[in-house]
Formats: C-alpha cells, sequence, structure tokens
C-alpha cells in the first residue's frame, strides 16, 4: 500500500480468473451506504454471525453490535448462538436487544431447534458434526426460511478491529444492479499490529496450492483458489440463488469448502473479491502439534483434505506417490514462503520468528501426508451438510418448521 493526498489505497494489479475489487480509501462509507439503502429496496440484505456464548465476554463482539446499530441498509441480522444454556440464551437476547434491525437468534442448543435436528437426523439430512459449519447451515435455513433478504452476508463474531465500512463493502458488489456478481468474497491482511499473522493461508494453503500446480499441471481449480488473495477469510455475501443449492462442510474446511462450491455452480466471471479493510485481527488458534483433532493442527488437516477431494471429483488421481511428491514440492515452497514474509514484517517494522515459522511449516508437511492417507482410506468420506434444496425436499414444511421454532425462542 501507499500514499496518494494522505489516504491509504492499495493496488490496481488484476490477478487470475476472479474480479478484484480494491478499496483506494477515496470513497466514505456513508456515500456506498447510500447507494445500498437505494438497491436494498428491491434487493434486501440479511447478515448471519455465528458465534459461541463465550464471545459475549470477548474484547470484539460489544464492539460489532454498537458498529451494526450505525449500519442504514441491513434489513436482517440472524445470530447463530452455539454452547449457550437457557439462561445464557436469554443474556444473549437482551446483549443484542439494541440493534435496530430485525434481529433473530438461534438458540442451537434450545430444544425447540434440537427437536428440528431431530426430524433431520431421522431423514439422514442433519448436520454430523458440530461447529461453525452447522451453525452456518442453520442460520442459513432461517435466513431463506424467512423470506426477508434477497442477499445475505456472513463474518465471524470475533473480529477485534471490526468497522461497519467492511460490511458496506462486503455487500456492494453483489447488490449493485449492474455488476452482475452473485458471490463476494472479502480479503486483508492479518496482523495484530505487532507481527503477521494468518499462518494458515501463508504457510499451507498458498504453497500447498502452488504445489498441486507444479506437481498436477494446469488446473482451472487451482488457478481459481490460487487467485483468491485471502482465500479463508470468514467474510462473504451472496445471492440467494446461490444459498437455495449450496452445500457446506461442517469441519474446518468451510471456507475453501464454499469457494469450491461456488466454483462448481458459477462461472468465474460472477465472482468477485473485494477489500474490506487494512489490517484485520480475530482470535487466534492454538498450533497443537501433537495433536490432529484440535487447533491449527486439525484445521490444516481438514482444509487440505477439501481440496484433495475437490480434485479427485474433478478427476485427478492421487496416489500415495503422488501425495509423497506433493509434500516434497509443498515444503521447498513453504520454506521459500518464510524468507519471502520474514523480509515483509522486516521492511514493516514487524515482530518475525523464522523458526516458529519453520515448525509451523513441517507440522502442515505432515498433515499433507496424513491427509492423504486419510483421504485414501475413506474415499467416499461426505463432510458436506445437504443442501436446502435437498432438505425441502425431504422435509416439505422445514421451513415453517423452522420459522416456528426460531419465532418461539424469540418471542417476548
Amino acid at each position: 500500500r501507499y500514499r496518494v493526498d494522505s489516504e491509504v489505497v492499495g493496488d490496481y494489479f488484476q490477478n487470475g480468473p476472479i474480479t478484484t475489487l480494491h478499496d483506494f480509501g477515496l470513497r466514505a462509507t456513508e456515500d456506498l451506504d447510500k447507494d445500498l439503502v437505494r438497491w436494498g429496496k428491491s434487493r434486501p440484505m440479511s447478515l448471519i454471525i455465528p458465534s459461541l456464548f463465550s464471545e459475549l465476554g470477548g474484547p470484539a463482539l460489544d464492539h460489532i453490535v454498537d458498529e451494526l446499530a450505525q449500519v442504514p441498509f441491513l434489513d436482517q441480522i440472524i445470530i447463530g448462538l452455539d454452547r449457550a444454556t437457557e439462561d445464557e440464551f436469554h443474556q444473549a437476547r437482551e446483549f443484542f436487544s439494541r440493534l435496530p434491525q430485525t434481529t433473530r437468534i438461534l438458540w442451537n442448543d434450545g430444544p425447540r431447534l434440537q427437536a428440528l435436528d431431530q426430524v433431520f437426523r431421522d431423514h439422514s439430512i442433519a448436520p454430523l458434526e458440530a461447529g461453525k459449519g452447522r451453525n452456518v447451515w442453520y442460520c442459513i435455513g432461517y435466513f431463506l426460511a424467512s423470506g426477508l433478504g434477497e442477499v445475505v452476508g456472513l463474518h465471524d463474531a470475533d473480529i477485534v478491529t471490526y468497522d461497519r465500512s467492511m460490511v458496506s463493502k462486503l455487500f456492494y458488489p453483489v447488490v449493485h444492479p449492474t455488476f452482475g456478481f452473485s458471490f463476494a468474497k472479502g480479503y486483508y491482511f492479518r496482523t495484530d499490529g505487532e507481527r503477521l499473522n494468518g499462518r494458515v493461508v501463508r504457510l499451507l494453503v498458498t504453497p500447498l496450492i502452488r504445489a498441486l500446480r507444479q506437481c498436477l499441471g494446469e488446473n482451472d481449480y487451482l488457478d481459481y483458489l490460487d487467485s483468491f488473495r485471502y482465500p479463508l477469510a470468514g467474510e462473504f455475501a451472496m445471492h440467494i440463488n446461490v444459498v437455495r443449492n449450496i452445500r457446506i462442510p461442517s469441519d474446518w474446511g468451510l471456507e475453501i469448502g464454499v469457494l469450491s462450491e461456488v466454483h462448481r455452480r458459477y462461472t468465474t466471471q460472477r465472482i468477485c473479491q473485494v477489500d474490506l479493510t487494512g489490517a484485520y485481527d480475530h482470535k487466534h488458534q492454538q498450533v497443537s502439534f501433537d495433536d490432529p483433532s484440535t487447533g491449527l493442527h486439525k484445521m490444516s488437516l481438514d482444509i487440505t483434505k477439501a481440496m484433495f477431494r475437490k480434485l479427485a471429483i474433478g478427476g485427478e488421481v492421487l496416489s500415495a506417490e503422488t501425495f509423497r511428491t506433493i509434500k516434497a514440492s509443498y515444503y521447498r515452497n513453504a520454506l521459500d514462503m518464510v524468507e519471502r514474509y520474514e523480509a515483509v514484517a522486516d521492511m514493516n517494522g514487524l515482530e518475525f520468528d523464522s523458526h516458529s515459522e519453520e515448525q509451523l511449516v513441517e507440522v502442515f508437511a505432515q498433515t499433507i501426508v496424513e491427509a492423504g492417507e486419510d483421504f485414501s482410506s475413506n474415499p467416499m468420506e461426505t463432510p458436506f451438510i445437504s443442501s436446502w434444496a435437498r432438505v425441502q425436499s425431504a422435509v416439505p414444511d422445514a421451513f415453517e418448521q423452522m420459522l416456528a421454532a426460531v419465532e418461539a425462542d424469540n418471542a417476548p
């Protein structure tokens, strides 16, 4: 980034098949909001925020709610609340009550939504794994059931550097009447002001994509993924037509899985990425070197398997020898990335621990082998949750049951 007329602005480079919408810092949020208010009369907008109850007492969510209260174009805010008792659910209702928009909280652990979940289990269409993917899936179901929105956006509840302009920029490309985008992905650079963050993108996803391209040759899916500046960003907006048929993973492969589903169903001319903020920070996962069931270890395993699965669906033959070759290529690419980011950090006065970065590369390299073994031993594994179109086919009154449960929980 560089400065023009005392404003911080970004580059305007376009790479790969995905349109990049840069923020040059030259247009006020209020100006964007005027357009969104006008367009929102015919394209109403909803926002989903998946959250744990514990995040209500965290460093970010109180400020997020204060910022959202000032957003003039949102018609609906949907909070997916996990790990909450009945008393905690009522605390959450009070916490979010200051939002002026139509706001509904999905008490995912409450008896009404648990009963609906059992109905879905009886039809073998319920999410099998608890977590963010399941939370988002139920929120999407409520969004469709409510009928209040045509465009839906999503962001996390732990963004420490949150500003309401992020919501404006996220929705703008999809709501714009002539752009023609059906899906917008946010991007940014990750920092807490002291060090470079975003380790899974920097040290796993990008060098792994480059390694896969080296080993497998030209592949439009890999070209597509490589064009996203931050493929693991939890912020995206999409038109209701995307929402109806999309399948999302229930594990840590959520963001990669959503990108893969959009790639499967839409031409790249309908997909864009948008610059949301100059610097972004949120909750950090622990590395968990020796425990593949938690932290960055589990995250990296799920993400890598999601990529292998998508490549296999596209016709790539992945053998044990292939995985070993991919690991070797990845390792060299990742170590090169460590050197590059050390230079980036030094030039910007940020701390950088090359030893811990290389330790993490070693964990990720082993993860590639583990993911390959898991994929090979269970190639029919399907972590994707059923689309809501399928749910409606299996349970025709699913939306009516969803509305009744959520409205009863949120009744005065």
